[in-house]
């Protein structure tokens, strides 16, 4: 005959291995949400780093006569910086730093290879910027210099209205490789807008004016055999491409 104590014990026995049934069912359902949830983010986001492909210089369209649509891929302050090149001959856009002095520029659009954590909080958040897709590129954390890719011989357009003020030499280990173009843009006349990495059209002159979109600055020369371009590590080739930067013209440096 069972006692009351032994009755206790029993109910005692019974309600501990009840609570450890449960600690063990939801040990297991915790276990299962982090892996779904894992799972969840690696299907929604991808891998933080695109695999490079292999460069090639034939899959790149050459755009000559063809102007570019007026699309917004910077700003600084009041002043925006327009798409330079034809949109179908454009192989990445990206962003980085400078120590050259340039000013930080607010890119339009969205970061293509964002960290994990912040494509999770921008859907969390709910902010979904529109515009065109770029890189944030090697060569120092910031946003000072933009770089739009596309092959060697695409013409290069003014990304903005404004008066060419200077043409000079552009000079990567002790050689030249076509100019530096600086324009004094209508909108912001205390800077300067500098692009590099093309050869100056020979129409253009000191002086000249320029409307964005429409007059032709250049065409982008190759640089593949004195620097390896970060840019290619996004492009299906070597990464050459129009650069763009903008600097106070009071503390402009004509190299």
């Amino acid at each position: 005959m069972a006692t009351p104590r032994s009755r206790r014990a029993a109910r005692y026995r019974d309600r501990r291995r009840r609570a450890q049934h449960r600690a063990r069912r939801l040990a297991v359902i915790g276990i299962v949400a982090v892996l779904a949830l894992v799972s969840l983010l690696l299907t929604a986001f991808g891998s933080n780093s695109p695999e490079r492909v292999a460069a090639t210089v034939d899959l790149t369209p050459i755009a000559t006569g063809v102007p570019p649509q007026p699309e917004i891929l910077a700003t600084v302050s009041n002043l925006q910086i327009r798409l330079p090149i034809a949109g179908e001959a454009v192989t990445a856009i990206g962003f980085h730093g400078s120590d050259a002095g340039a000013m930080e520029l607010d890119p339009v659009g969205r970061q293509a290879n964002e960290g994990l954590l912040a494509r999770l909080w921008r859907r969390i958040a709910g902010s979904n910027r529109q515009g065109p897709v770029w890189y944030q590129l090697e060569g120092g954390p910031g946003t000072e210099v933009l770089a739009v890719g596309a092959a060697p011989g695409t013409d290069v357009y003014s990304p903005v209205d404004g008066t060419v003020v200077g043409i000079t030499d552009y000079v990567l280990s002790n050689r030249t490789f076509g100019a530096r173009v600086d324009i004094r843009p209508l909108d912001a006349p205390s800077v300067i807008v500098s692009m590099m990495h093309l050869r100056a059209d020979p129409a253009l002159t000191v002086g000249s004016n320029v409307k964005k979109a429409v007059t032709k600055v250049g065409m982008i020369v190759d640089l593949t055999s004195v620097e390896r371009q970060a840019l290619a590590r996004y492009t299906q080739d070597a990464g050459n491409h129009a650069s763009v930067e903008v600097h106070d013209a009071a503390t402009q440096v004509t190299p």
